[in-house]
């Protein structure tokens, strides 16, 4: 790639040379060969001068500028918030996950492979638990033993007590102990196999964390994996203690995930201040502030960000996109194209950004038509088509 840039702006270097040159009128035929080349050389010197360009000025054909992606647009005054830039992390919502328990004390078997991220269905089978070689024996016989055993009981103490020879509370603790014995094999027996009890997915969602492993043992009731539905995700900001002031006017955020150059808004994730809090945390010097928003698909809970907290909205303000700002040795600048295929540098002072627009404090006026995309092109050109200076006495 690298050679291919270099190939282009030697290109353009010639062709910007070429814009500076013009006819001088005389027959060439007639110079001798000394001469002539002393005529060029004056001629290269004052054709910038002659033509009206700056040293400075970057030249690129039109239709290069078109293929190296260079855009530009005519800047104007608008509305740009005010911004408090803090950092913060993207968490699931409240409601939205559900955990896979142990229903029974064994050995866990994978009935498939399992990693965090994976879509699952309601019900779906992720893992077996084996009960066979547990001291107890398997769960599955013993619910089924207990069950014909309570159930022989039942049957004879209905017996009884149309004889009354059983009283009324030993009918009802044998009648007991059938229902139980029965709801306990039913359950088995609804999630059992021939390798073990089944254990499903709770909801319909993504795997968020899987706790165990093949051959792990696990009792009754532990964890042994999450789910995330992942339709609302929250976004908590971590505001420092000196921007508490500010607090009142938020009204929106705008963020970009640490793992993306990506800037979501939140006003098009149908999004909404939930919570702000009300004091620091004992050990921490920010004041948390939190929103709900819809999940576009691509957002990882658990991972941190870049937050801009939007507040009140302030007119007359000139910005442009993130992208079209350079800097060089500490000074920002920004290009700006005044013909199809003449280009300069300006350099500009900035103030605050949202993320995807930059605020111009000065260097640039209304009307100005500015690189908005392909800056970095602009700027790798300007190294290349600049007129050389000459260090010839005339």
């Amino acid at each position: 790639m690298t050679t291919k840039y270099n190939i282009a702006f030697l290109a353009l270097s010639l062709l910007a040379a070429g814009c500076h040159s013009h006819d001088d009128g005389h027959d060439h035929d007639s110079h001798s060969e000394q001469e002539t080349h002393a005529a060029k050389e004056k001629e290269g010197h004052s054709s910038a001068k002659d033509k009206g360009h700056s040293p400075d000025e970057i030249v690129i054909p039109e239709d290069k500028a078109k293929a190296s992606g260079v855009k530009a647009e005519k800047v104007a005054p608008g509305t740009f918030n005010g911004v408090v830039r803090v950092t913060g992390k993207v968490l699931p919502a409240s409601g939205e996950e559900a955990t896979a328990s142990a229903t029974v004390a064994g050995i866990v078997s994978l009935n498939r492979s399992i990693a965090e991220g994976d879509q699952v269905g309601k019900g779906a089978p992720l893992f077996t638990i084996s009960t066979s070689k547990l001291a107890e024996g398997d769960v599955t016989k013993r619910t089924s033993i207990a069950l014909r055993t309570a159930k022989a009981e039942y049957e004879r103490a209905e017996k009884l007590i149309a004889d009354k020879l059983i009283t009324q509370k030993e009918y009802e603790a044998a009648k007991s102990n059938y229902e139980t014995a029965r709801v306990a094999s039913e359950a088995v027996g609804y999630s059992s196999s021939a390798r073990g009890i089944t254990i499903p997915a709770p909801i319909s969602g993504y795997v968020k964390e899987c706790l165990v492993k093949d051959g792990d043992f696990v009792n009754v009731g532990q964890p042994m994996l999450s789910v995330t539905q992942n339709r609302k995700l929250y976004l908590r900001a971590e505001v420092p203690e000196r921007e508490y002031g500010s607090l009142g006017k938020i009204n929106s955020a705008k963020f970009k995930a640490s793992y993306s150059d990506e800037v979501y808004d939140l006003s098009a994730l149908q999004g909404r201040m939930v919570a702000t809090g009300k004091s620091t945390a004992s050990t921490a010097m920010f004041v948390p502030v939190t929103f709900e928003f819809n999940n576009v698909g691509s957002l990882i809970p658990g991972s941190y960000a870049d937050i801009y907290l939007l507040t009140t909205p302030r007119k007359g303000v000139i910005t442009v996109p993130v992208g079209a700002i350079t800097e060089s040795q500490g000074v920002k600048s920004v290009y700006i194209k005044d013909s199809a295929d003449c280009y300069r540098k300006q350099d500009v002072k900035t103030g605050e950004t949202d993320g995807e627009s930059v605020e111009i404090l000065s260097g640039l006026k209304p009307g100005d038509n500015v690189v908005v995309e392909g800056a970095i092109q602009v700027k790798l050109a300007s190294a290349t088509s600049e007129i050389p200076a000459h260090s010839h006495s005339h």
